[in-house]
């Protein structure tokens, strides 16, 4: 990363949604550090929030960070296809929505046991720390670390 001449008012880190963001890198990819958000999504939000992608993110204004943050909450609103949301018709609310940071981790963590509960092929492989989507595994996967089966003392 090269060297920059900042100015008095950029910030070399942002909190936005509960993640640190590198303000020296560029806004599209400095919002990819949070989870839930790909280049693509960021590529869009900016977009739609009429931010310059060559902007660094340490250069975005309070004002800036919030209409992001507005537009990632509810996108819809602001024109973004339902297909290009990362949870389309929930399980148990049945909405499409985006879900981002530690929210993401939480509704992952939700389905896999829900998953478990009612029993299902991929609830068990998880379970017992199996591969889940049909690999082999006669010869291959020796090596991996089996947490599901560690023993307790």
């Amino acid at each position: 990363m090269s060297d920059y001449m900042a100015s008095p008012d950029f910030q070399f880190i942002l909190r936005i949604l509960g993640t640190n963001i590198d303000g020296r890198k560029k806004v599209m990819f400095a919002l990819t550090a949070i989870s839930g958000i790909g280049r693509r999504l960021s590529n869009i939000l900016l977009k739609r929030a009429e931010i310059d992608m060559n902007k660094r993110a340490g250069e975005l204004t309070p004002e800036e960070i919030e209409k992001i943050v507005t537009i990632l909450k509810n996108p819809r609103s602001f024109k973004i296809p339902d297909w290009f949301l990362n949870r389309q018709r929930d399980i148990i609310t049945g909405k499409t929505s985006q879900v981002f940071s530690n929210g993401l981790l939480s509704k992952l963590r939700d389905d896999l046991e829900g998953l478990k509960k009612i029993r299902a092929h991929r609830g068990l492989r998880h379970y017992w720390g199996l591969t889940v989507r049909g690999q082999h595994t006669k010869t291959s996967g020796r090596g991996r670390v089996q947490n599901a089966l560690a023993k307790k003392k």
